[in-house]
């Protein structure tokens, strides 16, 4: 059974909406989850996990949040090396630029993406909600710890 570990933030709840339809789908598919908000997680969160879910939405410029998610990113930037991670978030503007740039950003530090990104346009409902707890299934079905 893959360990998935969920650390996000969010402002409005549509991340955090997100957050949990994905749990509930990695739970659905035989997951062993734990969730929390970026401000009670750590670095070693990754150590623990077989895969690693990142949310955060979109802000001001189409930038991760800054007071909170963008130093946990920042500290932990020099480990994700051959970790498995997924992202995903909500934006209300754009096109999905902030999504675009975290993802090279953790691929370029060497992060193994095991799903593509996940955007959803504000709150996750109907087929985003479904879109949501497919991609939790998705990344559940992981194998291999790190």
């Amino acid at each position: 059974m893959a360990k998935v570990s969920i650390i996000y933030w969010s402002g409005t709840g549509n991340t955090e909406a997100m957050a949990n339809l994905i749990a509930g789908g990695a739970s659905s598919a035989g997951a062993e989850v734990e969730l929390k908000t970026v401000d009670k997680a750590a670095a070693s969160d990754l150590d623990t996990a077989d895969v690693t879910a990142l949310g955060c939405p979109s802000m001001g410029s189409e930038v991760l949040e800054e007071s909170e998610f963008e130093p946990f990113i920042a500290s932990i930037e020099g480990q994700v090396s051959g970790k498995k991670l997924a992202l995903f978030g909500s934006y209300g503007w754009g096109d999905g630029e902030w999504m675009r740039d975290w993802t090279d950003r953790m691929t370029q530090a060497g992060a193994v993406l095991v799903a593509e990104s996940l955007i959803i346009n504000e709150a996750p409902e109907g087929g985003d909600a479904e879109q949501c707890e497919a991609f939790g299934a998705a990344i559940a079905k992981t194998e291999g710890s790190q």
